[in-house]
């Protein structure tokens, strides 16, 4: 891999490949690396056991892959999650 990430580019790395519903090209969207530069990633900074339980866990996973999803997941931004503007935090 050629890019060197901060330690909290590569916690987000990890966090976004470990969440079920966040496909891998939201992650090569945001950050450059392919899926298995993201295995890699996972590879290398998780434990053994760890790692097996990932991989097996997202593997044809049609939610981490979006070829293999319908097509009602257009966007890589969840239906439930709100719309945020100009970084304010909307009042009730």
């Amino acid at each position: 891999m050629d890019k060197e990430f901060t330690e909290i580019e590569l916690d987000r790395i990890i966090e976004m490949a470990w969440e079920d519903r966040t496909p891998f090209e939201a992650i090569e969207f945001q950050f450059g690396v392919t899926e298995a530069q993201v295995i890699k990633i996972m590879q290398k900074e998780m434990k053994p056991s760890s790692f097996k339980m990932w991989r097996k866990r997202v593997q044809g996973r049609s939610t981490k892959h979006r070829k293999l999803s319908d097509n009602s997941m257009k966007k890589f931004k969840s239906s439930r999650q709100k719309q945020i503007t100009h970084n304010k935090i909307s009042k009730r």
